[in-house]
C-alpha cells in the first residue's frame, strides 16, 4: 500500500513539474522513457522466464525422440551412433520407451525416491526402469492412474547389473551412499585388467534395463576378500539436477519373471 501511494505521488509531482518549462520537460520525458524501458524490459524478462518451462518441455520431447532414433539405429545396425535419420516407434527391441517428467525428488536420505508424472493410464507398470541418456536412474515401485512412485538408484536396496566396457566383466552397481555421483561396482574377478576411466554400461542381463546405457567411469578399486575387485565409479548423471527421464517397459518382462520364479 505504501509503495502504491508513493508511486501515485511521484506521478502527480512529475505532472506538475512538466508544465514548468522546456528544460524540465526534456528532463522529465527522458526520465519517463527510462522508467518505461525498465518496466517493459522487466515484463519481457518475466514473460521469458515463464516461457522457459514450455521451452524445456519441448526440448525434452525432442531429446527423447532423438534418443529413440539412436536406439533403433543401434539395434538394426549394431553401430554406436546414428548417421542418418530413421523413423522410430516408441518400441525398440524388447523395450517400450516413454518420456516423463519428475514431479517430486526425494534427496535427503539413504532411501531416496522420485515421483514421475506418468501412471497406469499412460502405460507405466511396476518394475519399469527409469533411465536417461546418462544412466539408469531408478525402478518403478508403485503406480497410480497419473503418477508413479520410483525407487531412486540412490537407494540402499537398488542395484544395476553393469559391465566394464561393451564386452568386459559384469557385476552389480550400487550407490556409494555418500555423494550424488558416486557408485560401487562389485564382484569383478581380481585377474581382470582395469584402467582408470573405463566406461561402465548396463549389462543387458537385467529384465528391467536395456543394455549399453553408459553409466559412468571407473576411478579407483581395491581387492575384497582376496578374490574380487570393488571398483569406485564416477556416475555421468548428477541426481541432484534431474528433471526429465524415460520410462522403459520390458515387453516380455512378465514371461521372464515367471520363468525365473519356477
Amino acid at each position: 500500500m505504501n509503495a502504491a501511494i508513493f508511486i501515485i505521488l511521484e506521478v502527480a509531482a512529475l505532472g506538475m513539474l512538466r508544465h514548468s518549462g522546456t528544460l524540465q520537460n526534456l528532463w522529465i520525458s527522458k526520465g519517463i522513457h527510462t522508467v518505461n524501458a525498465k518496466v517493459w524490459g522487466g515484463l519481457e524478462s518475466i514473460g521469458h522466464y515463464f516461457s522457459l518451462k514450455k521451452t524445456n518441455d519441448a526440448l525434452a520431447e525432442e531429446n527423447f525422440r532423438l534418443a529413440q532414433e539412436v536406439r533403433h539405429y543401434q539395434m538394426i545396425t549394431g553401430k554406436d551412433y546414428a548417421l542418418d535419420r530413421v523413423a522410430t516407434p516408441d518400441t525398440t527391441g524388447d523395450f517400450r520407451y516413454m518420456p516423463a517428467t519428475i514431479i517430486k525428488l526425494g534427496n535427503s536420505s539413504q532411501h531416496n525416491y522420485m515421483i514421475i508424472g506418468k501412471g497406469s493410464e499412460d502405460g507405466v507398470q511396476p518394475k519399469s526402469g527409469i533411465i536417461t541418456g546418462q544412466g539408469a536412474i531408478g525402478i518403478v515401485d508403485a503406480v497410480g492412474k497419473h503418477y508413479s512412485y520410483v525407487l531412486s538408484f540412490r537407494n540402499s536396496g537398488i542395484s544395476v547389473s553393469s559391465r566394464i566396457g561393451k564386452e568386459g566383466p559384469v557385476g552389480p552397481l550400487t550407490w556409494d551412499g555418500r555423494t550424488s555421483t558416486g557408485a560401487i561396482l562389485s564382484e569383478i574377478p581380481h585377474h581382470i585388467n582395469i584402467e582408470k576411466g573405463d566406461t561402465v554400461y548396463t549389462s543387458g542381463y537385467s529384465s528391467i534395463f536395456p543394455p549399453d546405457i553408459p553409466l559412468g567411469v571407473t576411478r579407483d578399486w581395491k581387492i575384497v576378500n582376496g578374490a574380487t575387485f570393488e571398483i569406485g565409479v564416477q556416475l555421468f548423471e548428477d541426481f541432484s539436477t534431474l528433471r526429465y527421464v524415460t520410462v522403459v517397459n520390458n515387453i516380455n518382462g512378465q514371461e521372464l519373471e515367471e520363468l525365473e520364479n519356477r
